[in-house]
């Protein structure tokens, strides 16, 4: 069988491709169907059969950039490993994607967009939390797992993630911030996730994390 991409499926990624440079350099609003169309070289109709809408397209670009950095296999629960271990592994995943330069440029296109709008702001964080779900499900199977107390998993997810972006996501966002060398990426990724092991690990579980 052939590992050629298909006809269709090379038109979707020049589309999302085009898309990209659209937004990075002229913003959301300024950027329209037609102008992506042109410069994917594609018909206007044969952007809308793959995107309904440009929210549409700009909440796939985002979700496709999540997707390249964060490994579904990765984000599993697993008994025989500690936790400490699991999460480093889980958040240094989370820190390339918000490092990544495309991200963070879309990210800004995100923000300015939807400042306009708050409707498309639900809808486009509707589609993104479909992807947050991960560390949430890993929280519950620890907790399933004695591991870690009984509280609510999303807000622990929330706590977590967001202590992460206060240092390799927001700053950048929104001061111009340069992104973390190294060593300061470790010492991030190290105290978050001791810090929150310390609060909601079980007695006698974080020995074996």
């Amino acid at each position: 069988m052939s590992s050629t991409p298909r006809l269709t499926d090379r038109k979707r990624e020049a589309i999302m491709q085009a898309a990209i440079q659209q937004f990075r350099e002229f913003g959301f609003e300024a950027s329209s169907m037609d102008k992506i169309a042109a410069k994917a070289e594609v018909s206007k109709r044969t952007v809308y059969n793959h995107f309904p809408s440009k929210e549409d397209l700009f909440a796939a670009i985002l979700l496709q950039m999540w997707q390249s950095s964060v490994a579904d296999e990765n984000v599993q629960y697993r008994s025989a490993i500690g936790l400490r271990q699991q999460l480093l592994e889980l958040l240094q995943q989370k820190m390339r994607m918000l490092s990544d330069t495309n991200f963070i440029d879309l990210a800004r296109v995100a923000i300015a967009a939807t400042i306009h709008s708050p409707d498309r702001a639900q809808a486009m964080v509707a589609k993104l939390s479909e992807r947050e779900e991960g560390i949430i499900s890993w929280i519950r199977a620890a907790q399933a797992d004695g591991k870690l107390k009984p509280v609510d998993a999303s807000f622990a997810a929330h706590l977590l993630e967001g202590q992460l972006k206060s240092f390799v996501f927001w700053p950048q966002i929104t001061m111009g911030k340069p992104a973390l060398d190294e060593a300061a990426q470790q010492m991030v990724l190290n105290t978050t996730v001791d810090m929150f092991l310390q609060y909601f690990a079980m007695p006698n579980s974080v020995s074996a994390a």
